[in-house]
């Protein structure tokens, strides 16, 4: 399994999308900010922000916790170095991952000068993730394309993290932009984007399937096993 990079690819032309990346969890579990694991020598939110921005968007919306100043001397570094990147604050992170959804959702609707058709919606933990995918999921014509892997359960006592029964359809995920809009009332606390699509029709739903996306990084146990594969900076 390969090692993905954070750095930015060759510029392509344009492209009428935004992105929103998710980054304001408090990583309760995992006891340390995962925003803040080192991948190629930076931060995983400065890494993911580099692999958004290998696709030219028109804006990327990078949603952080309030009061976690590290987080955000990276990432306003980075604003400064790149002005398609905007910032926004959750105030209220432990409400969950929809709340600062909509959040980025009303940034992009605030934006006068730009035309936007989808949005790329992402994460900060995918440790895997690569330009590539996301190009994947940007080239499906879908209202939503989205991201297809197995569920990985746990690391237990002497053993690897193993594919368990069921699959995943998640994030990163590519959005109408229109269709998102649309559904911003309904995103609330940790529910709402998920089972909307679940109930659009099956033919309305691209997958892109990559099963590096499995490791993310929820837990201790789940840290250490990266960094003994060399997926994060030890």
């Amino acid at each position: 399994m390969s090692r993905s990079g954070c750095r930015e690819g060759t510029k392509r032309q344009s492209q009428n999308h935004a992105v929103i990346i998710l980054a304001s969890g408090l990583s309760q579990r995992l006891g340390q900010p995962k925003q803040m694991l080192f991948k190629d020598g930076e931060p995983l939110i400065a890494c993911m922000t580099r692999l958004a921005l290998g696709n030219n968007p028109q804006a990327i919306v990078v949603v952080i916790p309030d009061n976690h100043h590290s987080i955000a001397s990276v990432i306003t570094e980075l604003a400064v170095q790149y002005p398609t990147v905007q910032i926004v604050v959750n105030p209220k992170p432990e409400t969950g991952m929809a709340d600062s959804l909509r959040l980025g959702i009303e940034t992009i609707a605030a934006f006068e000068s730009i035309s936007i058709d989808r949005v790329l919606i992402m994460g900060v933990d995918q440790v895997l993730l690569d330009e590539p995918h996301l190009t994947a999921l940007l080239a499906g014509k879908q209202t939503v394309v989205a991201s297809h892997y197995h569920h990985w359960q746990p690391l237990e006592k002497h053993q690897s993290l193993h594919k368990g029964a069921s699959d995943i359809i998640g994030l990163p995920l590519a959005i109408n932009y229109k269709l998102l809009r649309q559904w911003q009332s309904a995103l609330i606390g940790d529910k709402g984007l998920r089972n909307l699509i679940r109930g659009l029709p099956a033919d309305q739903v691209g997958r892109v399937g990559n099963d590096q996306l499995s490791y993310d990084i929820d837990t201790p146990e789940q840290l250490a096993y990266a960094k003994q594969q060399g997926w994060l900076d030890d």
